[in-house]
């Protein structure tokens, strides 16, 4: 007769059979999958980032033509959907006969360059005053927040006009006018969320251990942080490629023959009422670009809260 623990005792698992109990309590990074499977903001806006970077990676194989060559016999050619367009210039050409698909393609890679350098830098500056500010406190901490209250009083797009004037638009000038610009967002982020931090139990632990604050910063708190900061960056990418644009629009950023979307808009207002393709293409894939980004950069705070918004 077999015993009563052999009655009660459950059936052995069988391999790769999944136990009720952890799909009662799936784990953190299972979580955010299905948070994202099932997030359209975070799917659509990716995809549609995705397809901007490899456009821009692979333009040279994907452009049909040479950006930068003029044809004067070919200019203002209608798009493909025009009354006189044809599949050789699909988007047709400007007023130079330089074809617009060509020179769109290779715009998404200064948007992308200028966007995500700039951020990086501005990431690097506003985090790191943020951390020692909310880490430190004290002193430091004044001289940071005094710091932020500057920044935050000055006009972005009035300095990013002056600065740019003067430095004559180049690439280079621009992503570190642009870094040293937009900074703020992350300082303010990440001084509030050290602050919280630094009176949590595993940092205590921590420092009555012996590490250094530097070993404290990089291995506990910054970690902590780099979600947040990621999410930061996202947006304010968004809000570079704006800048630039505007600035290149104005004819203070990006100059010409260089394909800067931006430029391309303010090189079609001479022929706007006649071709208006040559200012919807390119404030098309401005419009399309910030909205992925933003798109995407939400639904990543939704996906990784812990709360599961969205």
């Amino acid at each position: 007769m077999s015993s009563v623990s052999d009655a009660v005792s459950p059936p052995a698992l069988k391999p790769g059979r999944i136990d009720e109990f952890d799909t009662l309590a799936p784990s953190p990074k299972a979580l955010m999958r299905r948070r994202a499977r099932s997030h359209i903001g975070l799917i659509i806006g990716a995809s549609l980032l995705a397809f901007v970077v490899i456009v821009a990676i692979f333009a040279p194989l994907l452009a049909p033509y040479d950006p930068y060559a003029q044809d004067l016999t070919r200019r203002l050619v209608d798009p493909v959907w025009g009354p006189k367009g044809t599949w050789e210039n699909i988007f047709g050409t400007d007023a130079l006969g330089r074809d617009v698909l060509s020179r769109l393609m290779y715009g998404a890679r200064i948007s992308l360059l200028i966007g995500f350098t700039a951020a990086v830098i501005a990431g690097i500056i506003g985090a790191t005053l943020g951390i020692l500010g909310g880490y430190f406190g004290g002193r430091v901490d004044s001289f940071i927040v005094y710091l932020i209250n500057v920044k935050l009083a000055l006009p972005v797009i009035l300095i990013a006009l002056s600065v740019s004037s003067i430095s004559g638009g180049s690439i280079p000038a621009l992503i570190i006018l642009l870094g040293f610009l937009t900074w703020d967002r992350y300082a303010v982020v990440t001084r509030s969320m050290t602050q919280q931090m630094r009176e949590r139990e595993f940092i205590m632990s921590s420092l009555a251990a012996g590490a250094s604050h530097t070993r404290i910063i990089m291995r506990e708190i910054f970690p902590n942080l780099l979600n947040q900061i990621i999410v930061i960056a996202s947006l304010d990418m968004a809000l570079i490629i704006l800048i630039e644009a505007a600035l290149s629009f104005l004819g203070l950023g990006v100059r010409p023959p260089m394909p800067s979307w931006g430029l391309m808009v303010s090189e079609g207002r001479a022929v706007m009422f006649f071709k208006p393709y040559l200012i919807m293409i390119p404030g098309a894939a401005i419009f399309l670009l910030v909205i992925a980004i933003n798109m995407a950069g939400d639904g990543i705070r939704d996906v990784t809260s812990p709360e599961g918004r969205g």
